[in-house]
């Protein structure tokens, strides 16, 4: 065989991803606020897009109005579905029942619960999301609003406000004082006396730089603060470890003055700033709105006020081209409204996506929906993936950054997907399920019935959950509930109120 350069002809298939591929990709797992930004950009960068639509029953400049009956041209859909050869619709309006009950009647628990909202899928009916968006008063904006009226020294008015910046979103000064007075260059007893006026504001307990002042404060404005409370404040780890009888001879007092103080002691805020909102707060609109109808079935729809209404200015479109005298400025217009109709149509697409991954989870998951977090079943991504005809990949980014609103609250998609533990049916139960009926056990107990994480585990064994002693400490731990023994001195001091 001869050795020498040749030239072959070869014909290969491959997957090639486009840089409009990749941006869809992007756009199917991005946020409500990428979007708007993305958007946003787009405006700017092509002159042929537009976020207004033409008025009702008017046609564009330069565009014949369709014949009764037409379609309207798939570029001018709102971005709330439809698509190429589909006429306008919004999803509104869509019904997406899941017979549940095989042609029968809701169950009178079906009903109670859909009476409690929106049973007959009126959307109008719906929070204000706008409402729900508006910034509430801060505990900043609280305070600064209090000091005017109760110093007219200017000096020491700048001190409490540069005091209040420095408060954590609990009202608690974890700057040193020391640090604080040297930041600004004033004396130490300027520093103090601006802390005693923060702490002299509404809520009571604001401004103190650990717990025990954070109560004290309290207990003075309520004019409990004698010697025996100020033992008890003082020695607030021994309450934390239920030491009953050390506390009582520290107080020096007997059991019912010990219960009365204890009491009291309960009645304070600990974290009095977290009535206001935190200014770090970001507030969650949901992509999904789910209702109960009145057939059994669900009003699933996408939430209209993250959805832009996206068109292309087919009348500026005329104008430019009416004008375009060389070859270039016609090339540069045809590729912009070559992107602006992928553009439209790459957002419809996501925006049915999501919808058809929404509507599959709450078919998967309708026992949440109708009962609670007791019936969430173990649910995976490539569950959904086969029953909707897509890629794994592809359920993974519609479902990440989106948020679903229902009667019981508003819920991550991700929230939906949990692992799960074995069950006497065979079909197994959400790890949610179990930390919740957990809960109910321990909330059930008394001084004399703390349940240990084996009795807990022997239990939920016997209900047809076969979990080790160290998962339920495990999910009982995840919930925040504490070991038998924390949970028995807690009881006890609870008996003591």
């Amino acid at each position: 065989m001869a050795l020498g350069p040749r030239l072959d002809l070869r014909q290969t298939q491959s997957l090639v991803m486009t840089p409009q591929l990749q941006q869809a990709i992007k756009l199917l797992a991005a946020s409500n606020l990428e979007i708007e930004t993305f958007i946003a950009e787009a405006l700017e960068a092509n002159p042929l897009l537009d976020t207004g639509t033409p008025d009702a029953g008017e046609p564009e400049q330069g565009e014949p109005a369709p014949a009764p009956g037409e379609d309207a041209p798939a570029d001018e859909l709102m971005l709330l579905g439809g698509g190429e050869g589909d006429s306008p619709l919004d999803l509104a309006a869509v019904d997406l029942d899941w017979d549940t009950g095989d042609g029968e009647a809701p169950s009178a628990r079906d009903a109670e619960w859909g009476a409690a909202g929106s049973a007959g899928g009126d959307f109008d009916e719906l929070p204000d999301w706008e409402q729900l968006r508006a910034a509430e008063m801060t505990l900043t904006e609280h305070l600064e609003g209090q000091i005017g009226a109760l110093t007219s020294d200017p000096r020491l008015v700048f001190i409490a406000r540069h005091i209040i910046g420095l408060l954590d979103d609990a009202g608690y000064l974890l700057t040193p004082l020391a640090e604080v007075a040297e930041d600004l260059g004033v004396a130490p007893d300027e520093a103090e006396a601006a802390l005693a006026l923060v702490q002299s504001l509404d809520p009571s307990g604001v401004g103190a730089r650990n717990l025990a002042e954070c109560i004290a404060i309290q207990a003075r404005e309520a004019d409990r603060y004698d010697p025996c409370m100020k033992a008890l404040i003082d020695n607030l780890e021994l309450v934390a470890r239920g030491e009953v009888e050390r506390l009582k001879r520290l107080c020096r007092v007997d059991d019912e003055d010990f219960a009365d103080m204890l009491r009291e002691l309960r009645s304070y805020n600990p974290k009095p700033g977290l009535a206001f909102a935190s200014s770090a707060t970001t507030a969650v609109t949901p992509d999904i709105l789910v209702i109960a109808n009145g057939r059994g079935g669900w009003d699933i729809a996408l939430n209209e006020e993250t959805l832009p209404r996206l068109i292309v200015n087919r009348g500026y479109f005329m104008e430019l081209d009416a004008g375009a005298s060389d070859k270039a400025s016609r090339g540069w217009l045809k590729e912009k409204l070559a992107d602006a109709h992928w553009l439209i149509r790459a957002l419809d697409q996501r925006q049915k996506t999501i919808l058809k991954t929404a509507a599959e989870i709450v078919k998967q998951q309708e026992g949440f929906f109708r009962r609670g977090v007791s019936e969430l079943r173990p649910l995976t991504l490539r569950e959904v993936a086969e029953q909707i005809e897509m890629h794994e990949s592809t359920v993974s980014r519609v479902t990440s950054n989106k948020y679903l609103w229902c009667e019981r609250g508003t819920f991550e998609l991700k929230y939906f997907f949990t692992s799960g533990v074995a069950s006497a049916d065979g079909e197994g139960a959400s790890s949610e399920a179990i930390k919740a009926r957990i809960k109910a056990l321990i909330d059930a107990e008394t001084v004399k019935t703390i349940l240990s994480d084996q009795q807990l585990a022997d239990m939920l064994k016997a209900e047809g959950y076969d979990l080790a002693r160290r998962t339920v400490a495990k999910y009982r731990e995840a919930i925040g509930l504490g070991s038998s023994a924390e949970r028995r001195r807690a009881k006890k001091l609870a008996t003591l109120r």
